[in-house]
Order: C-alpha cells, then sequence, then structure tokens
C-alpha cells in the first residue's frame, strides 16, 4: 500500500488508496488527532497522492510526490504563521484570494491548515465562503487536535480523517528502532504514557535523554538528604539568569511530580524519578515538590536568583 510510510491506521489507508483508484478527491479533508498521532505525516502523504503522476498512489518516487516530501511544491501551500498564536483572518482572506489562481504545475491546487483549531469564528466563516464554493482543482487539507473547536458548518463539508492509536507492538517495535539505547522500562513507560501515538512516544523518550549535571546533583542530593551536596548545587545558580533558573526549576518539579506518579503505582519515564520513588515517601515528595512551585512562584515575582536558590537550599535540606 502506498501509505505504509505511515504506521498503523490501517482501515484508513485502505479506504484512501481505493477512493484515490477511483479517481475520488474531496474538496475538504479534516485529519483530527492529538499531538503526535501522525496528521502531518497523512498530510504529505494525502497531498503527493493527489498530486502524483504515477497509477500507485503516493508512489514517493516521481517529481510531484518527491517535492511535496521536501517541502517545496508550488501547489501545496501551508496556511499558517508560527509566530502567531492564532490563525488570522488576513491568512485565510490570502488563501481564499490565492485559490482562484490557477495550479502551476498540476491539476490540483492544495492548502494545508496546520492549526485549523486556531482559527477563529470570523476565520472560519472566511473560510466557509470557499467550502462552499469551491474551484474544480481546489483541496484543503484541516489539521486539528480538537475538532469540537470547528464550526458545524466547517466540519459538515469535510471528509474526516480520525487518526488511531498504534497497536502496542507495532509502537513497541518502530521505539526499538528509534531508541536503540533506551531500557525496557523506559519503552514501556513511553508506549503507555503516549496512549500509543508515535510522535508522543518519542517526545517523551527524546525529553527522557542527557540530564544537565544540576539536576543529577539535584536528585542524588535529594536522594542521599545530603544537604552539603544540595548545597554546593544551589550556590553556583545563583548568578543565573532567571528564565535559565525557572526552566530547571520546572523541570525539576517535574521529576518530583513523576516520582510521586511511580509511588502511586504509575509507569514513569524518568530513572531518577523512580529513584526518588524508591527512597523518598510520598508525602515528602509532595512537600519538596510544593517547595518548588513555591520557588517558581518566587522567581516568577522577580525574586532575585540568587534569593531563590538561597532560600531552596534551606528549605530542601
Amino acid at each position: 500500500m502506498a501509505f505504509d510510510t505511515l504506521l498503523g491506521n490501517d482501515r484508513l489507508k485502505a479506504n484512501l488508496a481505493e477512493s484515490l483508484a477511483k479517481g475520488h478527491i474531496s474538496h475538504f479533508y479534516l485529519i483530527s488527532g492529538p499531538e503526535g498521532s501522525g496528521k502531518h505525516t497523512l498530510a504529505k502523504l494525502l497531498a503527493a497522492a493527489i498530486l502524483c503522476q504515477e497509477k500507485r498512489r503516493p508512489c514517493l518516487r516521481c517529481n510531484p510526490c518527491r517535492k511535496v516530501l521536501e517541502g517545496n511544491h508550488p501547489d501545496f501551500i501551508t496556511v499558517d504563521d508560527p509566530e502567531k498564536k492564532t490563525v488570522t483572518v488576513d491568512l485565510i482572506r490570502q488563501a481564499r484570494a490565492d485559490i482562484y489562481v490557477q495550479p502551476n504545475e498540476s491539476d490540483h491546487k492544495i492548502y494545508l491548515f496546520p492549526r485549523a483549531q486556531d482559527m477563529g469564528v470570523p476565520g472560519q466563516n472566511a473560510l466557509l465562503k470557499i467550502l462552499e464554493e469551491p474551484p474544480k482543482y481546489g483541496v484543503f487539507l484541516l489539521l486539528t487536535d480538537n475538532p469540537d473547536k470547528l464550526l458545524p458548518t466547517v466540519r459538515s463539508r469535510c471528509t474526516e480523517l480520525k487518526m488511531q492509536a498504534l497497536p502496542e507492538d507495532v509502537l513497541r517495535k518502530q521505539l526499538r528502532l528509534d531508541f536503540p539505547q533506551a531500557s525496557d522500562e523506559d519503552l514501556s513507560a513511553a508506549v503507555f504514557r503516549s496512549g500509543g501515538f508515535l510522535g508522543q512516544a518519542r517526545m517523551l523518550l527524546k525529553d527522557g535523554g542527557q540530564l544537565p549535571p544540576q539536576t543529577e546533583q539535584l536528585v542524588e542530593a535529594l536522594c542521599k538528604k545530603d544537604s552539603l551536596l544540595l548545597v554546593q548545587t544551589l550556590t553556583p545558580m545563583e548568578k543565573w539568569k532567571r528564565d535559565a533558573l525557572l526552566d530547571i526549576l520546572k523541570a525539576w518539579l517535574e521529576i518530583l511530580e513523576n516520582a510521586m506518579l511511580s509511588r502511586s503505582g504509575i509507569r514513569v519515564l524518568s530513572p531518577q524519578a523512580r529513584q526518588l520513588a524508591q527512597l523518598r515517601p510520598a508525602a515528602e515528595l509532595h512537600g519538596l515538590a510544593l517547595t518548588l512551585k513555591k520557588a517558581i512562584d518566587y522567581a516568577q515575582s522577580n525574586v532575585s536568583p540568587a534569593a531563590v536558590c538561597g532560600w531552596l537550599a534551606w528549605e530542601l535540606r
């Protein structure tokens, strides 16, 4: 099957392949699923299939397929501005005007909306004007992690493609290929916490990699209840910039929260969290987490990094 580079979702892929083989192409597709579920992968494969020049689509070898996968096909257009929190009405109006310009190289012109849920009501109403009377060559791919944020009038005009969680054996096999050095325990935790979605599992394993030396020292100090090591860890951090201090304090809080989850029997990815869970009672972990939350509040309230670190050295001892 030409969609095999997308893991799982076998029924969805089979239905798409059958429709494309019959020449049935919808003007509007709504691809829905949580972050890391494969929406962007499917969107690229679908765009390649629509623009592909071979019988078995997408062939992933012809010139249009390669251009789509490389992100430089002139008839595959992304409608987004990542620097803005929302997809603005102006962007949608620009796409609405551009759709009436004939395709450059292909029989279709495809518009990708990677954050459809971030279109406000005015933007969706602007899009509706195209959805009601699209040119025959126009195709819109709307990606969303929350279809309920779209107007019913928009959703009703779309062919919805809902991404499904991967079977555990498929997910585990791919993660073993991607992370050959990961322990079985970490893989199991990633599979469990990702909900079966490959992208989320990859992010969990990637984030669980190399830690800053200060974090390793903190965990060691908390496990051993070593006040001297705690002071030796925090004292050099008194000269850090506020943003850098906040980042590491939030990372420390996440480890403690994961340690509490581990104490309650939930699988967690962090070996440091699992170690803390074995050596410190739940009540102590909770107290340490509250202390870190207060330190984060202090840092966000313009208390100096030196004062925050000094206070933490005293409170965490």
